[in-house]
């Protein structure tokens, strides 16, 4: 059985790939689609960093999955982005999404440049998935992963400062991920073209709680979750 993290990069999806009997070395690409991933049908779980399930209307600090696990992270909550509503995700026009995003919340809230940045991706995402998907795909997030794997203790150190990478942070992830069965080798290598190197470890420990997923082991935030209009479920697992 085979699983994967996937996380978005500059030129698609950057995927890890670990078998779980630990027989063959973890495998990692960049592929422009996500479709290309679903049609791998070798992967048991797809765990992915980004948000699957989009409210109508959204409430006081996003989703109800956000507003779960922020308290959980301490001084990294802040990674946590609020998710507005399908409509506003649904705008190509940022000035027209922060307009719907302001109709569609309660309190009224824009959305931020970063959030927007975001929503082609989730777009593709949510093209895709259907209920039926969800025996394969799940939602994740990098510092609730960390989080899980720390004993479930937020991590210390940023991994970016001032939209850098941290290489402390880096490091305090890395030696996790390699407490969880990841070779530092394989985890200092260069990222494939068109991905950074942050963009390497969140997908990483997306694989592993993909493992943690395939076992039986992980937790939906929350927990039960709400599905949202096209019945997606909202929810994010560690």
């Amino acid at each position: 059985m085979r699983v994967a993290g996937v996380d978005g990069c500059k030129k698609g999806w950057i995927v890890v790939t670990r078998d779980l009997d630990g027989a063959a070395v973890p495998t990692i690409a960049v592929v422009p689609q996500f479709r290309d991933i679903l049609a791998d049908e070798t992967l048991a779980v797809i765990a992915v960093d980004m948000p699957i399930g989009l409210p109508e209307r959204s409430g006081p600090k996003g989703r109800e999955p956000e507003r779960h696990v922020r308290p959980l992270l301490g001084q990294r909550q802040s990674s946590v982005f609020s998710v507005p509503s399908r409509a506003a995700v649904f705008s190509n026009d940022y000035r027209k999404a922060c307009e719907t995003a302001l109709a569609t919340s309660d309190p009224p809230k824009k959305v931020s440049k970063q959030a927007f940045y975001l929503f082609p991706k989730i777009r593709e995402i949510d093209a895709l998935m259907t209920p039926s998907l969800e025996e394969r795909v799940f939602e994740v997030h990098p510092e609730l992963a960390f989080w899980r794997l720390n004993g479930d203790s937020a991590m210390s150190l940023p991994k970016k400062v001032k939209s850098r990478a941290n290489p402390a942070g880096l490091d305090q992830r890395k030696a996790l991920l390699e407490a969880n069965g990841f070779d530092r080798p394989f985890l200092d290598q260069r990222p494939p073209r068109g991905a950074g190197v942050d963009d390497l470890v969140d997908a990483c420990v997306g694989a592993a709680i993909a493992e943690r997923i395939a076992k039986g082991r992980a937790q939906a935030f929350p927990d039960p979750f709400k599905r949202d209009e096209r019945g997606l479920r909202m929810a994010i697992w560690a």
